[in-house]
């Protein structure tokens, strides 16, 4: 029986960990990767090893300093191993790839990060369209970097710092596709206080922004719609500014609307979770301590909200103080005090958070998209279909799955989820909390029957 087990080894998840343990709590750390850091820190000490730090900048070599202090914290690590089950009970069902274990813990702590926005927009499918996201995956692990014709559509802090990190790593963007609308940035400026308190963060932002873009071979802001043209795989781009449409040859295509919270895991045990609608999507319903309304779940970092590396880690030590005031591992007075400090630091490191939040507001036509765009990639289903599954009746996505077999694919719901919640809101006119996102089911990840039925032969929780 495990004190705390924390699912992720993201930067919420390493602060977590080593918070707990210099509470005295005995801390087990299960994550996918083989590394720690999650997407943010992703191979960073590779990528120390063979110099590639450097075009990633300071706030990714950050990552070093923070796992060292990890793997000396004292707490369990368990690289390699992908969660597939977690109960309410503090079960945690775990596999390596060639086994199935269970770890059983009185608290359970979910740190399992972000998700891209899904872009759904003609073209989304064919080969050589992929998220920033993953394209920065690619960069982090391998240092590959983008060469001739790919293109960025989109907008967000990420796509800005990727762009910005390929150029300066000797890589090439053809062009950068601006979505932001341009009615934002008067919006965005009623957020002044945010602005100036987190003044530090916008002038870094704008440096990426600057870099990108005398780099960048063609810059276009205010795109309205983006397209992917090809047969087997992309050939060209089109996009719609100034009410005119222009057409490009294209390689490639790297898409990115911002990130969302990553709620498959606390959707599925049932945790409560509201609309956030300044971020435009779902997130688990916690208290300052990431306790959700099951009192063996916590949640920290990105999973709980976007606030970026820093704050999840704030939110990280405040999860681990929780759990060990619950424990009763530590004194009120002591409680009161770590509290106080770690919240005085997020508050400043969410300082920045309500005015990129009103800044990058995705755009109306990626929440209900035109009929013919596909939606659930996996079954084929398109937006078309959702809105003929609300005409006959359905006020959610489960109900739509049941007429269409959208979100029964292998991503379970995680690249149409949203989208199928927010075309099902704008068609029958109601709100995305009132429809709801999928229900989802055991296992969260794809499963050998082999890795399934090893648990049976161990017989054994960790």
């Amino acid at each position: 029986m495990h004190d705390l087990v924390i699912i992720g080894a993201g930067p919420a998840g390493m602060a977590a960990a080593m918070e707990a343990r210099s509470l005295g709590l005995d801390v087990v750390v299960l994550d996918e990767q083989a590394q720690p850091g999650g997407q943010i820190y992703r191979a960073v000490e590779t990528a120390q090893q063979r110099g590639g730090t450097l075009e990633l900048g300071q706030d990714y070599r950050a990552g070093l300093e923070l796992i060292a202090a990890f793997r000396a914290c004292g707490a369990r690590y368990l690289p390699g191993h992908q969660v597939w089950q977690v109960e309410r009970d503090g079960a945690v069902y775990a596999s390596d790839g060639r086994q199935t274990r269970m770890f059983q813990g009185r608290r359970i702590l979910i740190c399992v990060g972000a998700v891209e926005r899904p872009v759904p927009i003609p073209g989304w499918t064919l080969p050589g369209v992929m998220s920033v996201g993953a394209a920065q995956i690619i960069q982090k692990t391998t240092g590959y970097q983008p060469g001739e014709g790919i293109w960025i559509g989109g907008s967000g802090p990420l796509a800005f710092y990727y762009a910005a990190t390929v150029i300066s790593a000797g890589g090439r963007i053809a062009g950068f596709l601006d979505t932001t609308p341009s009615g934002t940035l008067s919006v965005a400026r009623a957020k002044w206080r945010s602005l100036a308190s987190g003044w530090r963060d916008a002038l870094k932002g704008l440096g990426y922004i600057a870099r990108m873009r005398r780099g960048v071979d063609r810059y276009v802001k205010g795109v309205e719609r983006i397209e992917a043209l090809g047969q087997d795989r992309i050939e060209a781009i089109r996009w719609h500014v100034g009410g005119r449409w222009h057409e490009s040859p294209a390689r490639g295509l790297l898409l990115h609307e911002g990130v969302i919270p990553h709620t498959h895991m606390t959707v599925s045990l049932g945790c409560a979770h509201h609309w956030d609608e300044q971020q435009q999507c779902f997130r688990p319903t916690t208290d300052a301590c990431g306790q959700t309304d099951q009192d063996t779940i916590l949640v920290a970092g990105d999973c709980a909200g976007i606030a970026g590396a820093q704050a999840a880690q704030c939110r990280g030590r405040l999860a681990a103080q929780g759990a060990a005031r619950a424990l009763g591992r530590i004194e009120q007075a002591e409680f009161d005090k770590r509290f106080a400090t770690t919240r005085a630091a997020l508050q400043g490191h969410e300082a920045l958070r309500p005015f990129l939040d009103a800044m990058y507001r995705p755009s109306a036509h990626l929440q209900a998209p035109d009929d013919d765009v596909l939606v659930c990639r996996c079954e084929g289903i398109s937006a078309r279909m959702i809105r003929d599954a609300v005409e006959i009746g359905a006020r959610g996505p489960n109900q739509a799955k049941a007429y269409t077999r959208c979100g029964m694919g292998p991503c379970q719901g995680r690249m149409c989820g949203l989208t199928v919640t927010t075309t099902i809101a704008q068609a029958a006119g109601i709100s995305p909390q009132t429809v709801g996102g999928f229900r989802i089911r055991p296992p969260l990840k794809p499963l050998s029957l082999g890795e399934l039925a090893s648990l049976a032969r161990t017989g054994q929780a960790e």
